[in-house]
């Protein structure tokens, strides 16, 4: 099992523990995931949650594109308005959890990743965080991320970050000046200044907290709603076949990580073309 849960005064600790492939999810983390959100949600004990990735290199990936290709992968439907996405069940909130959780960010969170991001109250990260969305670049439609995206950071930042692709990459700081982070921690210090975050909601009235959080949720749940129902046809129209995917994904060239965009940009010289290891979306 990669996915790790730990409880303490209250609060659970999720652990992405799959540090050698920078902590993407194949079928059966996301399936894990899914399943550990369900469990807080019966332990009353449990009244915060921080989520993190091990390693220190990586948050999360996204989904390992090795588990959706070849014969194991997914079959997907035929309709151009359904689409069968492992990754739209790994967030709290997919799974009607309502206690608090903060995501502590360290390294890159990229692609799928945001699936759970969108779904955290606020992130903690450092600066040398990274975020970008690679899906662009290996000819594949940023929908559901970029969607989850576009609720916490200003349009044209999203826009960039999802269009942009892997040519350049979202610092910690500009991502703490944009709003998609609400601290930054020094480096190896997410994971604590989160969890000093969840322990003080932890100390709470419980169904102040959880009111709260229904809340806050509410007020853009239409428009993500709305939003989402869109994206199965997107994807479908916008997507190139496996196979194209696949061919760029293997052109991968081993550059130099473009720099990350500060609070002035910078383009890189050359794209990297590296979106996270093994990384699928």
């Amino acid at each position: 099992m990669t996915i790790r849960t730990s409880t303490r005064d209250g609060v659970a600790t999720v652990v992405l523990d799959r540090p050698e492939k920078h902590n993407a999810l194949d079928l059966d983390d996301a399936a894990a995931l899914a399943d550990a959100w369900r469990a807080l949600r019966a332990d009353p004990a449990v009244r915060a949650a921080v989520v993190t990735g091990a390693g220190g290199k990586a948050f999360t990936t996204g989904m390992d594109r090795s588990a959706m290709t070849g014969d194991e992968a997914p079959a997907q439907p035929h309709s151009p308005y359904s689409l069968d996405d492992p990754l739209l069940r790994i967030g709290p909130k997919a799974n009607d959890l309502w206690i608090p959780v903060v995501a502590a960010v360290e390294g890159m969170a990229c692609g799928g990743a945001f699936y759970l991001l969108g779904e955290a109250e606020f992130l903690v990260a450092t600066e040398e965080s990274t975020f970008f969305d690679p899906h662009t670049t290996y000819g594949m439609v940023s929908a559901y991320e970029a969607m989850a995206m576009a609720q916490r950071m200003p349009h044209g930042e999203v826009a960039r970050m999802a269009l942009m692709g892997t040519a350049e990459r979202l610092s910690g700081r500009r991502a703490y000046e944009t709003g998609l982070v609400s601290e930054l921690a020094p480096p190896g210090q997410a994971l604590e200044h989160a969890l000093r975050c969840a322990r003080v909601l932890a100390s709470y009235p419980p169904e102040a907290v959880q009111g709260t959080v229904r809340a806050l949720w509410a007020t853009k749940e239409a428009a993500r709603a709305g939003a989402m129902a869109l994206a199965p046809q997107l994807i479908a129209l916008g997507n190139l076949p496996p196979d194209s995917q696949a061919t760029l994904f293997g052109r991968r060239a081993r550059q130099d990580r473009p720099p990350a965009r500060e609070s002035r940009a910078h383009p890189p010289d050359r794209p990297d073309t590296d979106g996270g290891k093994n990384a699928h979306s």
